[in-house]
């Protein structure tokens, strides 16, 4: 079994307001193996980026890390000081966010960004570590990156800013790269070429990646495991290729569903009917249950626990529990899964 770097257990974050208090993400765990990447996949607001800014600390003024443990390397990072995380942020564990244009500062130039963590972490000098920002954005494919260097944001297309982006995240060789959408908003040839460039990186210098996405052709594309998120919560946790060949989660089939197949010249496609409910109004109990074509009476009102199934990925459903009051065989979204076969060997609560 791979040691993980990175071990996050019962990560709970909530953020209060007028209204109340939102739980954000509500018992998140996973783990994240060296030089390996793990895709968290869901809808918007599943609470995907929320928590990534918890495994750096950077939430908002009204956010709030409530329990839980964010393990590096043995040490875990909620107890750590401002000053030691900023020690730890960019350097050890860095993270390429969403919207570059809204990330970069207008009125700093590119090679004055990229060399400010350098300065700070690699404790070089103004000229020396200009000199390494112009190698970074060759590294990272930018042309004419002695003349870029110089550039404002501004100047950059949307692709060479992502670039940009990525060149301040690796700029202290991190082990761990958080990529948070690094595709949004480009055209799908400068995405390929995004994605195409994080893999090289990752080769070339031995880091762990977290891919946060909503595209599940970029999961597929990018990533060793995958942790599907629903409502705050992680709902299936497995490898690349028992995800796709054997989903087993309902959410995560009705996702696998609801994607159009290039092999296929005429097809329906099935959509998962309802809505995401809102943070503030949970369901009592499985999140995804209002939604659920196979819900029954046990799903409404006890939440089930996230456990191993016999290959040792997670999952958090009744169907493959001894506690599952259903029928012997379900159909999911016009997927058939026996929950016999397919039950958990131990049950454990994580």
């Amino acid at each position: 079994m791979e040691t993980d770097l990175l071990k996050v257990e019962n990560l709970r974050t909530s953020f209060y307001t007028d209204d109340g208090e939102v739980k954000a993400v509500d018992g998140v765990s996973f783990g994240l193996p060296k030089g390996k990447t793990l895709g968290i996949v869901g809808e918007s607001g599943s609470g995907k980026s929320i928590t990534a800014l918890s495994i750096l600390k950077l939430l908002a003024a009204n956010g709030k890390i409530v329990g839980g443990e964010v393990n590096f390397k043995g040490e875990n990072l909620l107890s750590y000081s401002d000053k030691e995380m900023r020690s730890i942020r960019g350097n050890a564990i860095s993270m390429i966010f969403q919207e570059p244009m809204t990330s970069l500062n207008p009125v700093f130039t590119v090679g004055q960004q990229i060399s400010e963590s350098l300065v700070k972490h690699q404790q070089l000098g103004k000229k020396e570590a200009m000199s390494r920002s112009i190698e970074l954005l060759k590294l990272v494919g930018i042309p004419s990156p002695d003349k870029r260097v110089k550039q404002y944001p501004h100047e950059l297309s949307g692709g060479m800013r992502q670039r940009v982006m990525i060149a301040i995240a690796l700029a202290c060789n991190p082990e761990i790269l958080i990529a948070d959408e690094p595709t949004t908003a480009l055209d799908v040839t400068i995405q390929a070429q995004i994605l195409g460039l994080i893999r090289g990186l990752q080769k070339k210098f031995g880091m762990s990646v977290i891919m946060i996405t909503h595209d599940l052709g970029v999961v597929a594309e990018t990533c060793d495991y995958v942790a599907v998120m629903y409502a705050g919560q992680v709902v299936e946790y497995a490898d690349i290729l028992s995800l796709f060949q054997y989903p087993k989660h309902p959410y995560t089939i009705g996702l696998m569903n609801s994607l159009p197949r290039h092999d296929k010249e005429l097809e329906k496609l099935e959509p998962i009917l309802g809505n995401v409910p809102n943070p503030k109004e949970m369901p009592v109990g499985c999140r995804f249950a209002p939604r659920c074509p196979a819900a029954t009476d046990l799903c409404r009102t006890k939440m089930p626990d996230l456990l191993p199934d016999e290959k040792g990925n997670d999952i958090r459903c009744w169907i493959y529990t001894d506690q599952w009051d259903g029928e012997s065989e379900v159909t999911i979204y016009g997927e058939k899964r026996n929950a016999e076969s397919g039950r958990t060997q131990t049950i454990l609560s994580h």
